[in-house]
C-alpha cells in the first residue's frame, strides 16, 4: 500500500454506531491515522514507534 491509495482498517472492537474511532494504515516506513467519520478529512502521519508510545499512555489512563 502506498500514500497514493492506503488500506485503511478499523479495530475490531470498534461498532458501527458512529462512535470515537480512528482507523489506521500501513503506510510502509509509517502509521497513517485518520478519524472513521471523516474519511475524506485531515491525516495524520506517524512512526511506528510513536504509534506505540501513544498507545501505551492511553491504557494507562
Amino acid at each position: 500500500m502506498g500514500l497514493d491509495d492506503p488500506r485503511w482498517r478499523k479495530s475490531s472492537h470498534s461498532a458501527d454506531n458512529g462512535g470515537d474511532c480512528v482507523e489506521l494504515a500501513d503506510l510502509a516506513s509509517a502509521v497513517g491515522v485518520r478519524d472513521s467519520k471523516d474519511p475524506d478529512g485531515p491525516r495524520l502521519t506517524t512512526t511506528r514507534e510513536e504509534l506505540a508510545a501513544l498507545t501505551q499512555i492511553i491504557k494507562v489512563t
